[in-house]
């Protein structure tokens, strides 16, 4: 019987793996040479072989983490229950060491350890590929603009000036922009996609994305608090148009485009590619990680490029924005004020820790201590809120991107269903129409997506009074609602116009099992370039 057993070798702390085999051949080549003390042979193991630091395995019970919301009524302690059991799952990754969620938090899936919507986590040194989702920087933008056209005009000219749905604009219809030209396709995650980034540029996609237009007054006390805040970029030129009014009590009206969109086919790429190498990666250095809760270790150079080509992503994001505002502005003859934006779907670096937002604003203070502006649209028919973020390290200084929902897609339809299993067409447009009376609302696809009404999010006083009550962002002014454009119902997926007409039964099926297959039906039918990919909830 050998001295040295496997046994003995998982006692003494070598892992069992591939290598074991030769460990103990090792040992028994020791003992073959007279050498009769299993301490020493266990001594020489160590001289000779490099022993492989353990295995990383989930915690045994989660870390705790916070929680910026508070159940009002029945379906909202059901949605939360559900968060927290994901939410769970999530902070038992070992990189992870802190995690939040805020008052819009929903679930986004229902694979082991998914993020929901209004998730944040800290992670130390890795990234996680799922917790920032497909729609990688989807984010919003506002324009405020003086103009003497009437709404229905402006949207005229928004209408003509963006895209949406499936696909991405036709060569003949494609737009430029600098971004484009950067140095950076030689990076593994964004080899090859320079027809995704040049397709999509002024393109929003589908699902909760929008185009938003309203009105903002400005006061005083608006200029004031932006300035105290050290906002300057924007208190000056507001300031600067306001002029000899800043006085008025009823202070100046501005109009403002709001565009909601992330980073569509390349983004959606990018994260397919990051993710799969997060899952060969994790699988190499831990075992029993769920495939949500893979990461990329930033030490790496794979991690390395994942970083640099997320943040390539960003700025692309941000020039798909410019390039839709660019183009209202120039055909609606309006004069530009003021712009910022903010990104709610995310990653930012902070010294080891990568903050994770699914769903989340950023409304901690930047680099020279200033709080973070922020753009918080509740729905279509509420006003778009303006924060300052107020820095709160308890909920990892994030703020919620919106009203969030308490029922699925298919939930909310199906209070819309005759008895055979039909959308009662007439009754979505009555609720649809009631919801947003007084606004001018147009969907791309001329079809009302119900879904995408105020009937399917959570009410916006509530979201707006857990702000304030969790001291998550100052709200500083309000842009007012006018109308909206969104993609509406476009009707089947392209891949599946061309089956044959379905049972009600399999509609039914098929809108039950949406939600979840939608990216991956994406990524599979549409890798060459046609998929949207990104238009998840966010």
């Amino acid at each position: 019987m050998p001295l040295i057993s496997g046994k003995d070798l998982i006692e003494a702390g070598w892992p069992p793996g591939p290598q074991f085999p030769e460990w103990l051949a090792a040992a028994a080549a020791y003992e073959a040479r007279g050498i009769g003390d299993p301490a020493y042979i266990l001594k020489l193991l160590d001289r000779d072989y490099a022993r492989p630091s353990p295995r990383l395995r989930m915690r045994d019970e989660p870390l705790a983490f916070a929680e910026a919301i508070e159940a009002t009524n029945e379906a909202d302690e059901e949605n939360i229950a559900s968060v927290r059991r994901f939410m769970r799952q999530l902070m038992r990754t070992p990189v992870i060491e802190s995690g939040a969620v805020m008052p819009d938090a929903c679930p986004a899936g229902a694979a082991e350890a998914t993020i929901p919507v209004g998730g944040a986590i800290a992670a130390r040194g890795a990234i996680l590929p799922a917790a920032h989702s497909a729609d990688i920087c989807c984010s919003m933008y506002a324009t405020f603009f003086r103009s003497a056209q009437e709404t229905g005009a402006l949207l005229d000219a928004l209408t003509a000036s963006t895209r949406f749905g499936f696909g991405g604009r036709k060569p003949e219809d494609q737009v430029v922009h600098p971004v484009l030209n950067e140095p950076v396709w030689s990076n593994p995650y964004l080899r090859g996609l320079e027809r995704h980034a040049a397709m999509h540029l002024a393109d929003q996609g589908d699902g909760n994305h929008f185009a938003y237009l309203g009105r903002l007054r400005v006061t005083r006390g608006v200029i004031d608090a932006l300035a105290a805040a050290g906002r300057d970029e924007l208190a000056r030129p507001l300031r600067d148009a306001v002029g000899s009014d800043l006085d008025d009590p009823d202070g100046v009206t501005f109009l403002a485009l709001v565009t909601h969109h992330g980073s569509r086919g390349l983004g959606a790429q990018v994260y397919k590619r990051g993710h799969q190498a997060a899952i060969r990666e994790t699988d190499r250095i831990a075992e029993g990680i769920p495939k949500a809760a893979a990461w990329l270790d930033i030490a790496t150079d794979t991690g390395r490029d994942y970083w640099e080509a997320l943040e390539y992503v960003g700025r692309w994001t941000r020039a798909n924005h410019e390039c839709i505002h660019a183009r209202f502005l120039e055909r609606s003859g309006a004069e530009k004020v003021a712009e910022f934006g903010n990104e709610h779907n995310f990653v930012w670096r902070r010294g080891e820790h990568f903050l994770h937002g699914k769903g989340a604003t950023p409304a901690w203070l930047d680099a020279d201590s200033r709080p973070l502006p922020g753009l918080i649209p509740l729905n279509m028919a509420s006003p778009i809120l303006i924060t300052l973020g107020r820095n709160n390290a308890g909920f990892e200084g994030f703020a919620p991107h919106g009203a969030g929902r308490n029922f699925s897609r298919t939930a909310i339809l199906r209070q819309f269903r005759r008895e055979n299993g039909d959308l009662d067409e007439r009754r979505v447009a009555s609720a649809v129409a009631a919801a947003t009376r007084g606004l001018d609302i147009r969907w791309y696809y001329g079809k009302a997506d119900l879904t995408e009404s105020p009937l399917g999010y959570k009410p916006a006083a509530q979201v707006r009074a857990q702000i304030e009550r969790f001291e998550l962002a100052d709200i500083v002014a309000e842009i007012e609602p006018l109308g909206c454009i969104m993609a509406g119902d476009a009707g089947p997926a392209p891949w599946m116009r061309h089956k044959e007409e379905l049972t009600p039964k399999q509609k039914r099926q098929i809108e039950h099992r949406a939600d979840r297959r939608k990216l991956r039906q994406n990524l599979r039918h549409w890798e060459s370039g046609a998929a949207d990919g990104d238009d998840e909830e966010d």
